[in-house]
């Protein structure tokens, strides 16, 4: 189903972590260190990823800086630091989840099978046929560059067709 980066400097629990996602479908990589994950990021294409903080040469604030810098890809926080300072610093640096170990593995994965069907069923900005564009995002449909009003019925056939 998806490639899941699994960053974890605890091998046990990167075992664990890896087992879950497997489970559910997921390819899995990991990383011991904040300095692998960046490489792997670089020469692979990865759909979301699994980050602990306390992990040696690089901590995973800085690596998650770095990979909203790369990718848009969801960005789970799995962690120990359970200080609320922590959890705002990790939104702040690009995450999109935040969890405290311990933790439960399925819903782990359940939180993982979420932010992917969102992430992967995101609407193109703009369809375009002919003279007729739509913006799904907005809901909006235009006409030569005007803006045409359409009930709920009429956009979704629109939008289906």
């Amino acid at each position: 189903m998806a490639n899941i980066l699994i960053v974890e400097d605890e091998k046990n629990m990167q075992d664990i972590i890896a087992e879950y996602m497997k489970k559910g479908g997921h390819t899995c990589f990991t990383a011991d260190d904040g300095i692998d994950a960046l490489m792997i990021l670089k020469n692979n294409p990865m759909d979301l990823m699994i980050l602990d903080i306390m992990m040696p040469h690089i901590d995973g604030f800085t690596v998650c800086k770095m990979a909203r810098e790369m990718s848009n890809m969801p960005i789970i926080m799995l962690t120990a630091k359970s200080e609320e300072s922590d959890k705002l610093k990790g939104y702040e640096y690009g995450a999109d989840d935040y969890t405290t170990k311990p933790f439960s593995p399925k819903v782990l994965l359940a939180k993982v099978n979420a932010l992917l069907r969102r992430s992967s069923s995101e609407p193109l900005d703009i369809l375009s046929i002919g003279k007729i564009s739509v913006m799904p995002s907005s809901r909006k449909v235009f006409l030569d560059g005007q803006e045409i009003a359409l009930t709920h019925k009429e956009y979704e056939l629109l939008y289906f067709l």
